[in-house]
């Protein structure tokens, strides 16, 4: 019991001063990496403690990586690095260049003392069931890219309500949670209304949807804009088989489809821009010169990254949308 030491009347909560306590132990080596602490029991009966007062003490060192439980046996010291003031759990889709833009913007403004582990889970709702099951109680903040699977709502809820984010997509299911995202449905109608007037020239417009990956919210606005302004359009799964018509406007969230299309074109001795034309979604570097310049409707990926390091570290709580724009080329 002497690492630890418990006050009345000191203005500082007793469970910090647990906390506080097991950490400058561990400073001064009185504690080393797989020492036991003393049982739950034992520090309340000490300090006429409650068990809450403890349990919240021992799960903050716990998410933060300094100690670990055994089922039955107690509680042992895990790491001997006590800076650290976050260990976040990161939970992605799928790691591509816009989340490695998200990414690399997180880190970049998250500071020091905190770890960041990173997950992904592939859009298998039981590869994100399990991870979520794996990581509860090990982290002091839970981000988690949840996109379009459904029944993932109750594996979110058994974490903390007060340590998750959801980022890039959330639905009413999750309203609850702070979020930072990108409303599709909202940023498709706005980017094709912003070029209107040169798609006026198209006599059809096309979405490429596949429907797996994509958040559903790009095709009800594709159809909420082409029913608005009375646009002839089509939407298909795939391009695979299909020739380009004269005429025709393809607006393309999947990058492999992309090359797709322009390497039909290429085919066809078909002119982008003039007798066909693309609008891309999401935008990387490469689509500044592709075929001489790609249109794309893009969020700001590195502004999301640094939204929701401040999220982390000021503890924000509100759901923020995050901007996008239509960046003109000479594919349309």
């Amino acid at each position: 019991m002497n690492v630890i030491s418990v006050q009345n009347n000191l203005g500082l909560p007793k469970y910090k001063q647990i906390i506080l306590s097991i950490e400058k132990a561990i400073e001064e080596e009185k504690l080393k990496k797989g020492d036991r602490l003393p049982s739950v029991n034992k520090v309340c009966l000490a300090f006429s403690l409650s068990r809450d007062t403890v349990l919240q003490a021992y799960d903050e060192l716990k998410k933060r990586g300094i100690i670990y439980a055994i089922p039955g046996k107690g509680y042992y010291v895990k790491s001997v690095e006590t800076t650290l003031k976050h260990r976040i759990f990161l939970l992605f889709d799928e790691l591509n260049i816009f989340k490695e833009d998200i990414y690399n913007s997180f880190l970049k403004n998250i500071g020091k003392n905190v770890q960041v582990d990173i997950f992904f889970h592939h859009f298998n709702v039981r590869v994100f069931q399990k991870l979520i099951n794996d990581s509860n109680g090990n982290y002091t903040k839970y981000i988690i890219m949840p996109t379009n699977l459904n029944d993932i709502a109750d594996s979110v809820k058994t974490l903390p309500v007060n340590e998750v984010i959801i980022l890039d997509q959330t639905n009413q299911n999750l309203k609850l949670y702070p979020a930072i995202y990108q409303n599709h449905q909202k940023d498709i109608f706005e980017g094709l209304y912003k070029a209107k007037s040169r798609l006026n020239k198209y006599k059809k417009l096309i979405l490429i949807f596949p429907g797996f990956r994509e958040p559903l919210g790009m095709k009800l606005g594709f159809e909420d804009f082409c029913t608005a302004y009375h646009f002839e359009y089509e939407i298909i799964t795939e391009f695979t088989g299909r020739e380009i018509t004269s005429g025709d406007l393809y607006i393309i969230p999947n990058d492999r489809d992309l090359v797709k299309v322009i390497e039909s074109a290429g085919k066809q001795s078909l002119k982008l821009g003039s007798d066909f034309g693309i609008i891309s979604y999401n935008e990387t570097p490469l689509k500044k010169i592709a075929a001489n310049g790609i249109t794309t409707i893009s969020t700001h990926f590195e502004a999301m990254g640094k939204i929701l390091a401040e999220m982390v570290l000021k503890g924000n709580k509100e759901q923020r949308e995050n901007k996008s724009s239509l960046i003109m080329r000479s594919s349309l």
